[in-house]
Parts: C-alpha cells; sequence; structure tokens
C-alpha cells in the first residue's frame, strides 16, 4: 500500500530554516509544506505590495528557498508553500532565479492566484463578521480582502507536474490536502478522505508545535533539544490510521500529549471545523503512541464542505505611539508606578487625542493586571510601557516624547528609554460565495 511521506517546513512567517533543511536531506520525503501566513501577515503583505508592485510575498522565501531548493531537487522533493502571500507570481519569478542561480535547470514552478477579492468585496453588499457592519464602511482604509481558497487549485498545479507550488491565502490544511488528493486520486466529494487529509494538514501546519516546542513548560512538561527543535513529518498510507514522527536524532517529542494538544489547537468545535474543502470532524479520533516519536492517529471524517469562503479583511486603523523606559533596584516597582501615571496625567494635559491608552509595569502587571500581581513580591527590576493608539502619526508621537522626558523630570533612575511610531493594520473577517472566487494556475519551467 503506497504510503506519502509530508513534512512540516514552517509554521509561520518567521520560522527557523535549519529544520526544514533536515527534512529536505534526511527526511525521505514526497512533499514539503511550508505555512507561512496568518491573518495579519496577508494584510501586511498587501500593504507591502502596494509600495512595491514586485514585493509583498514572505520576506524568507528567498532565504528558505536558496537552503532547501538543492536536497529537494536531490531527493525529489516537491515542495507546496503559501508564501507566494499577496503576490504568488512575484514569489515565483523570485524563486526561478534562485534555481537559475543555483544551476537547477528544468525546475517547474507553479503560482497560484484568485485569493485577492479586494475588488469583489469593495463592490458587494457584504457585511463584517465580527460587528455585522457593512465592509464598505471602512471606506478607503479597507488595505486587503483575501478568500481562503481550498485546494482544488494547487491539486490541477500539482497534476501539470510542479515542482514548487506557491500560493497566497489557502487554507492552512489545504496545503496538505492537495499532495495527498493528487498522489491518492481522491475525488473532492469524498468527504471522509478530505477530513483525513485535513486531520494531517492541521497537526502538521504548526511545524515545531506538534514535535514538542509550543508543548514545552519546564518542570510541567519537559522537552529537551529544544534549540535543535525537529520539524514533522506525516506517514499518510492510502488507507488507515495516519503517523505523526520526526527524525529520530533531532530534538523534541512526538508523543500522545504533544499530539492531542495540536490536535485541539484553534478548534472551535471538534465535530465541525470548517475548511474550504470540508467540514472535517475530529470528534472520534483516536490517539496513540506506537514506538518512540511515533504517534498514531486515525477516526477523521467530514461533511459536505461550505458554500461560503471566509475573507480575511485588513484595514488601516490609525497609528499606535509607544515609550519604555526601565527601572532597578529598591523602590523600582514603586518609580515605575509613579511614572507611568505621570506621562498619563501629562497627555491629558496636553490634550491628546487618544481612542485608546495603556500604561503598564512589564515584569508586573502587563500581562494579567493589578489585582492578580498585587499578591506577588516587587521585583527588583522592572520597565514601564505606555501605548496609545491615535489617528495621526504625529499624535501618536506624543507618547514616546513624554516617556523620554521622564529621563530628567523623574522620578528617578529611569533608563534604556525606547520610543516609536507604527501604522496599525488590524483584521477582520467576512464571507463571500466560492462562486465569485477564481484561481489561475501559471507556469514556469527554468
Amino acid at each position: 500500500m503506497k504510503t506519502i511521506r509530508i513534512g512540516g517546513g514552517a509554521g509561520f512567517s518567521g520560522d527557523r530554516i535549519e529544520p526544514a533543511v533536515d527534512l529536505a536531506r534526511r527526511g525521505r520525503l514526497d512533499y514539503l509544506v511550508f505555512e507561512c501566513l496568518a491573518e495579519r501577515t496577508i494584510a501586511l503583505a498587501q500593504q507591502a505590495r502596494s509600495r512595491d508592485p514586485e514585493g509583498g510575498f514572505d520576506p524568507l522565501l528567498a532565504p528558505r528557498m536558496e537552503a532547501v531548493l538543492p536536497a529537494c531537487r536531490e531527493h525529489g522533493v516537491t515542495i507546496v508553500t503559501n508564501m507566494g502571500a499577496a503576490n504568488p507570481r512575484a514569489a515565483g519569478a523570485a524563486v526561478a532565479a534562485i534555481a537559475r542561480r543555483l544551476g537547477l535547470g528544468g525546475l517547474r514552478i507553479a503560482t497560484v492566484s484568485g485569493d485577492d477579492v479586494l475588488g469583489v468585496v469593495a463592490r458587494g453588499d457584504f457585511v463584517v463578521a465580527e460587528t455585522g457592519a457593512p465592509v464598505a464602511a471602512f471606506g478607503d482604509r479597507l488595505l486587503s480582502a483575501n478568500a481562503y481558497i481550498g485546494a482544488e487549485p494547487l491539486i490541477a498545479a500539482l497534476a501539470g507536474g510542479a515542482d514548487v507550488v506557491i500560493t497566497g491565502r489557502a487554507a492552512d490544511p489545504a496545503l496538505f490536502v492537495a499532495p495527498l488528493a493528487h498522489a491518492f486520486a481522491w475525488r473532492l466529494d469524498d468527504w471522509t478522505a478530505l477530513g483525513r487529509g485535513t486531520l494531517v494538514g492541521h497537526m502538521l501546519e504548526c511545524a515545531g508545535q506538534v514535535t514538542g516546542g509550543y508543548f514545552a513548560d519546564p518542570g510541567c512538561k519537559d522537552i529537551d533539544g529544544l534549540s535543535q527543535l525537529g520539524f514533522p513529518i506525516a506517514e499518510v498510507p492510502e488507507e488507515g490510521p495516519i503517523v505523526i514522527t520526526k527524525l529520530e536524532d533531532s530534538g523534541g517529542a512526538v508523543t500522545a500529549a504533544t499530539c492531542k494538544e495540536q490536535l485541539l489547537y484553534e478548534i472551535h468545535d471538534p465535530a465541525a471545523y470548517f475548511t474550504p474543502d470540508v467540514i472535517a470532524d475530529f470528534s472520534q479520533v483516536r490517539v496513540s503512541e506506537i514506538a518512540r516519536h511515533r504517534v498514531a492517529l486515525d477516526g477523521a471524517a467530514g461533511r459536505p464542505r461550505p458554500e461560503l469562503l471566509k475573507v480575511s479583511l485588513g484595514f488601516r486603523d490609525g497609528y499606535i505611539g509607544e515609550g519604555q523606559i526601565a527601572y532597578g533596584g529598591a523602590g523600582a516597582v514603586g518609580r515605575a508606578r509613579l511614572a507611568a501615571r505621570v506621562v498619563e496625567e501629562r497627555l491629558a494635559m496636553l490634550g491628546f487625542a487618544a481612542e485608546d491608552v495603556r500604561a503598564d509595569v512589564i515584569g508586573l502587571t502587563a500581562l494579567h493586571g493589578s489585582r492578580i500581581s498585587a499578591a506577588t513580591a516587587d521585583p527588583y527590576e522592572v520597565r514601564v510601557r505606555v501605548a496609545a493608539r491615535a489617528a495621526s502619526a504625529a499624535d501618536a508621537q506624543k507618547v514616546g516624547n513624554e516617556v523620554e522626558a521622564l529621563y530628567t523630570n523623574g522620578p528617578a533612575g529611569g533608563g534604556g528609554a525606547t520610543k516609536g511610531v507604527r501604522e496599525v493594520v488590524s483584521v477582520a473577517s467576512s464571507f463571500v460565495p466560492r462562486s465569485l472566487v477564481s484561481c489561475t494556475v501559471n507556469r514556469e519551467v527554468v
């Protein structure tokens, strides 16, 4: 019985590159998948493309491809990735240039476009899922609208013989469903098979999370070798349990516990996990350790796919001004609290027009607020952070200026002040009929 081996090469845009190279060289893979997009990532990519029409793809695309292409070419590993972000065709051209420079002639690259539905959403009568407000109310603040496409156009790219498939905002599991559906010739209405493929994608999409990275909690859930964390491999037979594993001599661990945590990650309803390809049902999945670093999962199912596709909306949402300053030694917490209060009072005196002002003592109140931290002993060193959101960059700049002024205007002993302003790109969601989303596949041979 044929078994497909898929490696999870990245779990987010800034992930490590070395574990993926290790998988390409020694993993005996059929496919290596790089999942590098999040909701905010695609909005920022669209912002980058608006500044540079040839930009907008993943900033680590070039170093990743330079590192893995030779090994993938040598071992016959096909790459599937969403590193195209806001500009898959430009990403494909960049990969082609890298292949030529590396002397990898004959490399077949396919790019999948069509997830960008900004024009469709801007012209239509759609609503923001979180608020019910019309999307049109964003006006010219609407920066991006990308639909979560499914596996179908990726399967078409693979059927054309691509060695590298690059897409934009595909749903994370679809990156894994596509090679499995291609390899096993699944029908796109075989909901059980697609649910099973979605389980594979869900287990691998965050890379090192399932091999113990995000799982690790010293003294509670100890994991060895995090500095050499290995990324996961799925062994997928045509029928029966899938197996999650890793390279034996790499760091981390694959256990029933790491797999159960990943199985529940970001799942609202385990019996109804909505994706563009299938409504997956993980409620009857069985997890069992069958050997060291080998965990079997079985029992995924599925129901017919939804008729609406989720759309990730990115919109300009003002500016955040921020300032930080540190206090240490005896009385550090008292001086830090005074510093935060002084900045808040100063901003009020200046008539600062802010939508939201937040002052935190990092190391004491920044994560859980003052109620929980009140029962803890005062730390010997803390850092004050004051941040506020404003409509203009000029107003936002006032926050950092007031924090920096604490150097000589008190309280005593402040140091290491920093300040900055950044534009806020926020995200929201909407839904469009899948009939309004049309994808195209473009091919190039180096």
